[in-house]
């Protein structure tokens, strides 16, 4: 997923916009999740930025991404970039 999500709406206010989009990225890991992993792989991994542009965004964890949410819209963001990308994973 590589997507830049907007907060501005005429009808819907910015708090239940953020509710939305975290719903939204909620599920997209859930079914990530869900995939087959290939025969060497043990889980799922994921590769994530986040940033008030694609230029600007920076790595973060999977765990972290509510919470810079959060912070980008309490200074007053308008809008953000959310990338996310799967990856499968072995343990040794």
């Amino acid at each position: 997923m590589k997507k830049t999500f907007e907060l501005t709406h005429p009808k819907i206010k910015i708090p239940r916009m953020l509710d939305a989009i975290k719903f939204e990225i909620k599920k997209y890991v859930k079914r990530e999740r869900r995939k087959a992993l290939p025969e060497e792989a043990t889980h799922w991994d994921f590769d994530c930025r986040f940033g008030v542009t694609e230029d600007e965004a920076s790595e973060v964890q999977l765990s972290q991404l509510n919470k810079k949410m959060d912070e980008a819209t309490a200074i007053g963001c308008t809008s953000f970039y959310v990338e996310i990308l799967a990856k499968p994973v072995t343990r040794d």
